[in-house]
């Protein structure tokens, strides 16, 4: 009953996985979009830690390996989608607008909140699916997805430790561990239970090790593509810092929505969280080293000057009007519908902070290269480097397979260079 769905199925099925589950970032589960049953599946730590214990610790690398196969294909879609002509056009032009006039008065070094407006009402009138949804929208399901991702990498390795933990609860002292194979030197016993012993302290120090370390996949899954990503011929890589306003536009719209949808009899679409978003922004912001460049953006700051800025008209309309009922009406409507993007735009505010702890936000491509050389230098290279998990732990998985490229996952091959984009 406590089994819920195994990490092996969905890790023969990621792809599918990552479409059809909802990922909340503070509660680390995941929740079914839609079902045709009574009910909705969800899956959480514990979940992932009983499959860990029936298939063994070794499941977390492959699972791993699975994951990094599924984003080399997630990326390359979205290296076509940044190296689009008409998008690479409109990026370049809203770059060129704010390094020339982020210092203007009525700029204040805060992207305007209208030409993320605009720039999302251009991209809509290039075209729409057959879902009715456009190029951004699918854009942003396709970042929500590679989010997912990352937060079932992060569960398989909170469940790792889960399952140790239930493990080594049983030892008295982490700190001071017995080895039974020294106890039993001593003793005239036989062959095979000195095997069993050596064979138990190895079980017992394995645990111990995962317990106290742990693995840090993401910092493995951020090491095997930003060479690739910060690399010069994928200059087009770099825009992407300025496409976040109008994805996060995109997505508080649909946030919106879903939430509404779930107070309807017909919940097709309802949604209550959506954290993938913000996960795959931040993962994405990591591998091509542009968190200053977004942050230079001041993004968050300006949507919350021009929501309290349309409260303010909107209340000095409301005394002006007084006494008419319906003009009252419309402006609680309208209040009432700002206040509910302005807390939306904040929720996915904070859930992009949380998230960007996850992949050290606070430091810069540079000082990470710098890092370990310090801390070389600090420990005199005195301790050894741990182990990578041979025994069975939750060690680093193994290499990704060899490619083209001799190990690192090939950049996306972009189309030939286009000639130079029209001024729009």
């Amino acid at each position: 009953l406590e089994q819920g769905l195994d990490v092996l199925e969905i890790m023969r099925n990621i792809n599918v996985f990552v479409g059809r589950f909802c990922y909340n970032l503070n509660n680390q589960i995941f929740v079914e979009r839609t079902s045709n049953n009574k009910h909705l599946n969800t899956i959480n730590i514990r979940h992932i830690a009983n499959s860990i214990r029936t298939h063994g610790t070794g499941i977390m690398n492959t699972t791993v390996n699975f994951t990094y196969q599924f984003l080399r294909k997630k990326f390359y879609i979205f290296s076509q989608f940044m190296y689009d002509e008409y998008i690479k056009a409109r990026l370049l032009k809203e770059i060129r607008f704010y390094r020339e006039h982020q210092f203007d008065p009525e700029v204040d070094q805060k992207y305007p909140f209208a030409r993320a407006e605009r720039f999302n009402r251009i991209i809509r009138k290039l075209g729409m699916n057959s879902e009715n949804m456009s190029y951004l929208d699918q854009f942003r399901i396709l970042i929500t997805q590679i989010g997912n991702a990352m937060g079932y990498i992060r569960m398989i390795r909170s469940g790792g430790l889960h399952c140790c933990s239930s493990a080594i609860k049983f030892v008295p002292d982490l700190e001071d561990i017995v080895s039974f194979e020294e106890l039993g030197g001593d003793t005239e016993l036989n062959d095979d239970t000195m095997t069993a012993a050596k064979i138990f302290d190895g079980v017992i120090g394995n645990l111990a090790k995962n317990f106290a370390e742990g693995t840090e996949y993401f910092k493995l899954l951020v090491d095997v593509f930003s060479l690739v990503f910060r690399n010069p011929k994928n200059r087009h890589l770099q825009n992407f810092y300025m496409i976040i306003p109008p994805l996060t536009l995109n997505y508080v719209e649909y946030i919106i929505n879903a939430k509404d949808k779930m107070n309807r009899k017909n919940t097709k679409g309802a949604a209550f969280t959506d954290d993938g978003f913000a996960m795959g922004v931040a993962y994405i912001l990591k591998l091509v080293d542009q968190y200053h460049a977004f942050d230079s953006l001041h993004w968050f700051e300006s949507v919350k000057l021009k929501y309290q800025m349309e409260m303010r008209s909107t209340n000095q309309s409301q005394v002006k009007g007084a006494g008419d009922e319906k003009l009252h009406q419309t402006i609680q409507l309208s209040l009432q519908r700002m206040h509910t993007y302005s807390r939306e735009f904040e929720l996915l505010d904070y859930s992009l902070r949380s998230a960007r702890i996850f992949f050290r936000a606070d430091l810069t491509a540079e000082e990470e290269q710098q890092e370990p050389k310090k801390d070389e230098s600090d420990s005199g290279k005195t301790e050894e480097q741990p182990q990578t998990g041979d025994e069975g732990g939750t060690g680093p998985p193994p290499p990704p397979p060899d490619t083209s490229s001799g190990g690192v996952p090939p950049p996306p091959p972009p189309p030939p260079p286009p000639p130079p984009p029209p001024p729009m």
